[in-house]
């Protein structure tokens, strides 16, 4: 495999391209088809665990950071770029923290839908996307490519370990470019693809399992969670107010549903209530 991201071409053995341990899939009946997709699902957990150690080191650093009033920028093209914006997005309603994840893609909000020709070719171009944001030192950049090999996030990276901000990257193949850039690279090896080269299958599994990982992480080190609880969660809808009503009768003892809804929707956030409920209480 040819990479270009650093203006020379190089030969890359990406286990990600590897040919299936399948074959003859038009041949395979509906059963056949899931049942196998299952079970290289199921490999994608073990290949997770194993890069905890570096999962926990970057989630450490993050924290530092963000304590400081840093951010995390998820870059990445197709698939990869669309995880990063996916788990971004989520923050706010979840946590109801703006702005600390930022999820960019090659090719702008248009490529969260359709393919951007020749987006992901462009070395400058995330470090580009990331201006208007103004980055600095406490900032953490976090790389998110599949084949480990796309110059958008191999250039980004470069350019952000160079400016001092703290650099890790998500990756399934070995000894990657974007991994050799990232100070914690978190190499997630799932192996081929039941489809041959379909990133979108185990990687990007992986990859979502990872983000995941890092950004709960993170929000439960800051105090974002109380217990198991979301108590900073955003009521954007009946569910979520209904959840946030029972934590706080959880929370405080209080019996009466109305009562406790009433306090929700009064202070808009679960904390808040509970906050201001045990301080009229003496609690």
């Amino acid at each position: 495999m040819l990479d270009n991201s650093n203006g020379r071409s190089e030969m890359i053995r990406r286990t990600t391209e590897q040919d299936s341990n399948y074959d003859n899939l038009e041949k395979m009946s509906t059963l056949e088809i899931l049942t196998a997709i299952n079970t290289e699902d199921r490999t994608v957990p073990v290949a997770v665990a194993a890069a905890i150690p570096q999962i926990e080191k970057l989630v450490d650093g993050i924290v530092e950071r963000v304590a400081r009033g840093g951010r995390v920028f998820y870059l990445g093209a197709g698939t990869s770029g669309r995880l990063g914006i996916v788990d971004a997005s989520e923050i706010p309603p979840t946590y109801g923290v703006h702005d600390v994840f930022i999820g960019l893609i090659a090719g702008g909000d248009r490529a969260i839908r359709s393919a951007v020709e020749a987006a992901e070719d462009n070395p400058q171009g995330a470090w580009a996307d990331m201006q208007p944001y103004a980055p600095t030192v406490d900032d953490t950049v976090i790389g998110i490519a599949a084949s480990g090999t796309t110059p958008y996030v191999v250039g980004a990276l470069r350019t952000a370990r160079e400016k001092g901000l703290l650099t890790g990257c998500i990756t399934c193949n070995h000894d990657s470019p974007v991994a050799g850039e990232a100070q914690v690279p978190i190499e997630v090896i799932v192996g081929p693809e039941f489809v041959t080269g379909s990133t979108r299958m185990k990687a990007g599994t992986a990859q979502k399992l990872v983000l995941n990982m890092i950004s709960t992480s993170v929000m439960v080190r800051l105090g974002h969670v109380h217990g198991s609880k979301m108590v900073d969660m955003q009521l954007t809808n009946h569910k979520l107010v209904d959840r946030g009503t029972r934590m706080i009768m959880d929370e405080t003892g209080i019996e009466d549903y109305d009562l406790a809804r009433k306090l929700l929707l009064e202070w808009g956030q679960v904390r808040k209530a509970v906050e201001h409920y045990k301080g009229s209480q003496g609690q």
